[in-house]
């Protein structure tokens, strides 16, 4: 397992061509990562209007295999993986017994006995010692050679034609197999943008040749985090550690659509998964907050962390993410408020350096997801 003993970051595959690039590298989730090239606001729109190209490849990709892994899967996240068509993609969440979440990720299955795990950087050795620990007699495999890329936007899907040809028959969170330069190649159609996009896992000794392959095209640009986290925002995907953790459950955090129907109560296989109990009855009877999207009213932005008050100014809630939003030019949020104010419209207040900003309870995603179902 990579494991960073040192003060000193990890490098991905990529490190020397982001120099090259000119990137502005920063600590991140133990590696370093490039946070802008050209500038957030031109990456991001770039991302919406053609394809930025991101390296992705400090995520955990982890293989999991062996007989009934779908059973076993099932006990430590609250999805359908038993009925998951071969090259199907999910998003999935683990829980802890609280009903909290202690990471997100997604779950694509390669075979009938084999699933391929995209897990948080910041998470990964957990999730690997917590499916080590919790799968019994599984392969569970770290893929620590490979590299992890994401071309995402409009055009990402003509630009990755001309290498992977078989990717034009994929849908959203649908995968294949293929090969660049006689290396094995895994590609998902899904990304973190709300953008049309695609993921491709592959060796790190041939991470480099293709991102340049890429970049020979017109349409592409490199995009650091700044304008990954912005483009997140505006989709409304939750960052974890920020808009979710291990005191959130996935009812507050309005991800309850996340829980497959099979799963939940009256389902073909009702519960059986970590937190459960605490999950489902939630889910029946409703829980004190909620996850919502914040219209600012004026040009602040409001950062994560700002206090959220009622008119009468009692605290209702908090920020975890907020800033512009290139696409809309307008300041956007999400935090969580007691579930009294959480209905679309509500007028609340935001604290920033003392001032109470209005805000407005606004539905999620600030911009429509353009996803290729």
């Amino acid at each position: 397992m990579a494991v960073n003993s040192s003060d000193d970051p990890l490098h991905t595959p990529l490190y020397s061509l982001h120099g090259e690039l000119k990137a502005r590298m920063v600590p991140f989730a133990g590696y370093s990562m490039p946070v802008q090239y050209e500038g957030v606001k031109a990456e991001h729109l770039h991302t919406r209007e053609m394809a930025g190209l991101f390296d992705v490849s400090h995520m955990g990709q982890i293989l999991v295999s062996g007989e009934h892994a779908a059973q076993q899967l099932e006990t430590l996240v609250p999805v359908d993986l038993v009925d998951l068509p071969i090259n199907k993609q999910t998003y999935a969440l683990l829980t802890n017994d609280k009903g909290g979440i202690i990471d997100d990720l997604m779950i694509c299955r390669w075979d009938d006995s084999t699933f391929f795990l995209v897990v948080n950087a910041a998470c990964k050795e957990n999730d690997l010692a917590l499916l080590q620990t919790k799968l019994d007699g599984l392969d569970v495999e770290l893929l620590e050679d490979k590299a992890l890329i994401a071309l995402q936007g409009p055009k990402a899907a003509s630009v990755i034609d001309s290498i992977f040809p078989e990717s034009q028959a994929l849908t959203f969170m649908s995968g294949c197999h293929a090969e660049f330069d006689s290396n094995p190649v895994y590609i998902t159609r899904a990304g973190y943008t709300g953008e049309d996009g695609f993921e491709i896992s592959l060796p790190g000794s041939c991470a480099e040749e293709f991102c340049r392959s890429l970049l020979n095209n017109k349409l592409v640009a490199p995009v650091g985090l700044g304008a990954r986290d912005t483009l997140r925002l505006e989709a409304g995907l939750c960052l974890y550690g920020h808009d979710m953790n291990e005191n959130i459950t996935p009812v507050t955090a309005n991800l309850q659509w996340s829980i497959s129907k099979a799963r939940r109560i009256g389902g073909t296989r009702a519960g059986g998964f970590i937190g459960a109990k605490v999950i489902l009855e939630e889910m029946d009877k409703g829980s004190a907050e909620k996850r919502v999207g914040l219209t600012v009213n004026g040009r602040a932005p409001v950062r994560e962390g700002a206090e959220l008050v009622d008119g009468n100014g009692d605290s209702i809630g908090k920020v975890t993410s907020g800033g512009f939003g290139p696409s809309i030019d307008a300041p956007i949020a999400m935090g969580y408020v007691s579930t009294p104010f959480s209905k679309q419209g509500t007028q609340i207040h935001a604290m920033v350096r003392g001032k109470a900003l209005s805000v407005t309870v606004c539905p999620l995603p600030f911009v429509p997801h353009n996803y290729v179902r």
